[in-house]
C-alpha cells in the first residue's frame, strides 16, 4: 500500500489526507457503467470483456476466462461426460487455491504454484465433485455430502418458473383468480427439508406467482395460497396446491417505486448532490505487479477478501491479519408455519449462490464518485463463462468521521485542540435474491479495524390477506406479520449471516482467548468502594470452549492471539471481535429448517482450519438434513490453542415489518469489528496529519434555489 499521503477533495468545503495501512492490489481502473441492471431470472450472457486481468499473477487470482474454458474443454473429453457433453451440468466452478504455506511463501515475480480448479457438476442427475488440474489436464473425484444437492443454476431457477404455465390445472387457478397469465410473475421458492419420503429421491422446487399487472412491485401482489411444486430436472408439475381463493389480490396503487414513477410526489426539497473528488488518485493500488490479492468475485460467496495486511506504522512492516474472510451462508426463516409459507427458510448462499445474485452496481448511487469497480467472472449451467460487469466497487470514504482527538479544559492553561480525521477504504458489493437486497462491505480503517457490514434492503415478501384494517383481525388468529396496507401482511422473519474469519494473526497459528468481565467485592476496610470489575483470561483448548453465546450481564471479550509474537512490555499480539447490534436463533433446535441452520445456534465459533469446512451449512446445502454443517464439525471437539484457526461470526436481525417498509425498505444495517487489541505498540494513527485549510481546493458553491 501506498503509505505517502495523498489528498482527497470533497466539494462543499470539505477535504483530508490519508495514511492508508491496508494492502488493496485487486483494482483495475473504472469500466463503464451497464445500462440495465440484471434481473434476478436473467440467463446468464455468453463471454464479455471484463476488467480483469486476462491471465493470472497471484496464486489466489480467481479462475480467468481462459481457464474456465480449459476446464471445459477437459471436462467435456473425460468418460464419462465425454458420452453426451449437453448432458453435462456446471453447478459451480472456482479456483482450488494452493496451501496456505505455498502461498506464504510465494513473492511476487515467482512463477505461480500449479494451477487446480474444484468443479461441481451434474451428470445424468448425478452429482460429481472434482478438482481439476490444469497444468495436466487431470481430473480428481472427491467425496459428496450425504445428503442434499449442489447450488441450483441460474437455468435451474429460469426454467422451473416457466414450467406451472404449461400445466392446465395451474393456468385455470390463475385465471380463477382473475388474472391473465400474460400478468404472471413467478418465483422459485427452494423447498427445504421436512423429512418427506419425495425429497430423498427428487430435487424439488415450489413455484408461486405474483399479479405484475400495474406495477413494477409484483411483490406486493401475490396471488395467496397458490403454491406448484416442481421437479426441478423434469420440469413435472408435481403438486398443485391452491388454499387462498378467498384472498384478493392487493391492489397495484401505491407499490411502485421506480423513481420516474415518482418523479414529483414528493411534498419535502430534494436533497442537493454531494461529491468525492480525488484529482491525485486513490491512495490504494491499483497497478499489475500486486502485493497481495484481498479482493475478488465468487459465485457462492459473493465478495471474498484474502491475505489482508495491515502496515506497521513504526516499522513499516507488513503485518498478516486476515488471510480468507466472507459471508458463508445467510439463513432466512419466515415465522408462518401455514402451507404456503412454512417452507420459506431460504439458505440464500447455498441455495441460489449470493454471487451470482449479486447485480451490477450503480454508479453514483450504490456507489460514490471515486468509486472504482471490479467484475466477476462466473460459469454458466453448460460450462461457458460470464461475465458479471460492475459486480464490486471499492472506494475511500470520509464523512466527518474522527479518528482521534483530544482538546484541553481551559483549567490546564494549554492551548490545544488536536484533531485527526478518519478515512476508511470501503470494499462493495450488493446481491438481489429476488425481492431482498443485501448490501455487504468491508471498511479498512486507518487505524487497523476491519469493519463488516450488511444492510438490508429491497422488498418484502408479504403474505396477501383479507384484511384491510386491524380491527378485523380475528382475536385468537395468529396472522404471523404486520398489516402493512390494504390486504398486504408482512411476514416476520429473521434473516441470519454467517462470516468464515480465517484470522493469521502476525502468523497461522492462533489462540481465541476469553476476556471475563466480573464484578468483585471489596475489602470495606481499604476502600470505600463496594465492588469493581475484573478481567480474567482464559485461552480455549477445544471447539467446545469456543462455543459463544452472547450475553449482555455476562459480559466477555474474545480476542484471537499469537502467543508467539509479543509487544515491547510482554502483551501477545491479538484481534479481537466486537459485536455491535445482533439477533440469536430462536427457533427449536429440533425445528428442521433449524438443524439445518443449526450454524446459527451460537454467534461464535472456532475451528481448526480445514479447507473442506467454508460452508457453514455444508457443501450440499440444497434439500439437505443438516448432517454437513459448522454444528457438527464443532461436535468433534478439535484443539484449537495455538493453531490454524478460523472463527465464525454469525450476524442476526429479527425483522418484524412495519409500514415504514412498504412499499421498498429503506436500509437497515448491522456490523461487526475486528480491531486489534495489543496489535501495536501504540495508537497506529498517532502520526496522521490533520486537515488545513491551505491544503483543500476552493470550491465555489452553487447558487441558492
Amino acid at each position: 500500500m501506498n503509505s505517502s499521503y495523498l489528498s482527497h477533495f470533497l466539494c462543499f468545503s470539505l477535504c483530508l489526507f490519508l495514511l492508508l495501512l491496508f494492502t488493496l492490489s485487486w483494482l483495475q481502473t473504472p469500466i463503464p457503467p451497464s445500462t440495465s441492471p440484471d434481473h434476478l431470472l436473467t440467463h446468464p450472457k455468453p463471454t464479455q470483456t471484463s476488467n480483469l486481468p486476462p491471465t493470472p499473477s497471484h496464486p489466489l487470482d480467481p479462475l480467468t476466462i481462459s481457464e474456465i474454458t480449459t476446464i471445459r474443454s477437459i471436462l467435456i473429453s473425460q468418460p464419462p461426460f465425454s458420452s453426451s457433453p449437453s448432458s453435462l451440468i456446471f453447478h459451480s466452478l472456482s479456483l482450488d487455491p494452493p496451501d496456505k504455506d505455498v502461498v506464504l511463501s510465494w513473492s511476487s515475480g515467482d512463477p505461480l504454484p500449479p494451477r487446480r480448479a474444484s468443479a461441481v457438476v451434474r451428470f445424468n442427475r448425478q452429482a460429481h465433485s472434482l478438482s481439476i488440474d490444469l497444468s495436466t489436464g487431470t481430473l480428481s473425484s472427491l467425496p459428496n455430502p450425504v445428503s442434499g444437492f449442489p447450488t441450483m443454476t441460474i437455468e435451474d431457477m429460469t426454467s422451473s418458473a416457466l414450467a406451472p404455465l404449461s400445466d392446465p390445472a395451474f393456468n385455470r387457478s390463475v385465471i380463477a383468480r382473475g388474472v391473465r397469465t400474460s400478468d404472471l410473475a413467478c418465483l422459485p421458492v427452494s423447498s427445504g427439508w421436512f423429512g418427506r419420503e419425495i425429497e430423498n429421491k427428487r430435487r424439488l422446487i415450489k413455484v408461486q406467482c405474483y399479479s405484475i399487472e400495474g406495477t413494477a412491485n409484483f411483490y406486493m401482489r401475490p396471488i395467496e395460497g397458490l403454491t406448484v411444486l416442481v421437479d426441478m430436472d423434469t420440469k413435472e408439475v408435481v403438486e398443485i396446491t391452491d388454499e387462498g381463493g378467498n384472498i384478493p389480490i392487493p391492489k397495484s396503487a401505491g407499490t411502485d417505486y421506480r423513481y420516474e414513477e415518482l418523479r414529483g410526489s414528493e411534498k419535502v426539497r430534494p436533497l442537493r448532490p454531494i461529491s468525492i473528488e480525488q484529482p491525485e488518485g486513490p491512495s490504494f493500488e491499483g497497478e499489475v505487479g500486486r502485493v497481495g490479492v484481498p479482493l475478488k468475485a465468487d459465485a457462492r460467496a459473493g465478495l471474498v477478501v484474502s491475505a489482508a495486511t495491515v502496515a506497521d506504522p513504526i516499522t513499516g512492516e507488513r503485518r498478516s491479519v486476515l488471510y480468507k474472510g466472507f459471508a458463508s451462508e445467510l439463513f432466512v426463516p419466515y415465522m408462518d408455519p401455514t402451507d404456503a409459507w412454512y417452507f420459506k427458510t431460504y439458505m440464500d448462499a447455498g441455495e441460489y449462490g449470493f454471487g451470482l445474485q449479486a447485480m451490477p452496481l450503480v454508479p453514483l448511487n450504490d456507489c460514490p464518485r471515486n468509486a472504482y469497480y471490479m467484475d466477476g467472472t462466473f460459469v454458466a449451467a453448460d460450462g461457458r463463462p460470464y461475465v458479471r460487469k460492475n459486480m464490486i466497487c471499492v472506494y475511500e470514504s470520509y464523512a466527518g468521521d474522527i479518528g482521534w482527538r483530544h482538546s484541553e479544559s481551559p483549567i490546564t492553561g494549554l492551548e490545544i485542540r488536536e484533531v485527526r480525521p478518519k478515512v476508511t477504504l470501503v470494499a462493495r458489493m450488493a446481491a438481489s435474491v429476488a425481492n431482498y437486497d443485501y448490501i455487504v462491505d468491508w471498511e479498512f480503517q486507518t487505524d487497523g479495524i476491519i469493519r463488516v457490514k450488511v444492510g438490508l434492503s429491497g422488498i418484502l415478501m408479504v403474505k396477501g390477506s383479507p384484511y384491510t384494517h386491524i380491527t378485523q383481525f380475528p382475536s385468537k388468529q395468529d396472522t404471523y406479520g404486520t398489516l402493512l396496507s390494504e390486504n398486504i401482511i408482512g411476514v416476520i422473519h429473521d434473516h441470519f449471516i454467517t462470516f468464515h474469519l480465517d484470522l493469521d494473526i502476525d502468523g497461522a497459528n492462533n489462540s481465541f482467548v476469553k476476556v471475563q468481565l466480573s464484578r468483585q467485592g471489596t475489602d470495606s476496610d481499604a476502600t470505600p468502594r463496594r465492588s469493581y470489575l475484573k478481567a480474567t483470561r482464559h485461552i480455549a483448548q477445544t471447539e467446545k470452549e469456543a462455543q459463544i453465546k452472547l450475553k449482555l450481564y455476562e459480559p466477555y471479550e474474545f480476542h484471537v492471539i499469537n502467543s508467539d509474537k509479543v509487544t515491547r512490555v510482554g502483551n501477545p499480539v491479538g484481534y479481537k471481535v466486537v459485536p455491535a447490534g445482533t439477533a440469536a436463533a430462536l427457533l427449536d433446535l429440533k425445528d428442521p429448517p433449524q438443524i439445518r441452520g443449526a450454524f446459527t445456534n451460537n454467534q461464535i465459533w472456532v475451528t481448526p482450519r480445514d479447507k473442506k469446512e467454508e460452508w457453514a451449512g455444508g457443501l450440499f446445502v440444497y434439500q439437505n438434513k443438516g448432517e454437513d454443517t459448522l454444528a457438527v464439525w464443532s461436535e468433534k471437539d478439535r484443539p484449537i490453542e495455538n493453531k490454524d484457526i478460523v472463527l465464525w461470526y454469525t450476524l442476526g436481525f429479527h425483522h418484524i415489518p412495519c409500514q415504514e417498509d412498504f412499499p421498498i425498505m429503506p436500509i437497515v444495517s448491522s456490523s461487526f469489528d475486528l480491531k486489534p487489541v495489543n496489535f501495536f505498540e501504540r495508537n497506529p494513527i498517532l502520526t496522521s496529519a490533520p486537515n488545513l485549510e491551505k491544503d483543500l481546493p476552493v470550491c465555489t458553491a452553487a447558487a441558492s434555489a
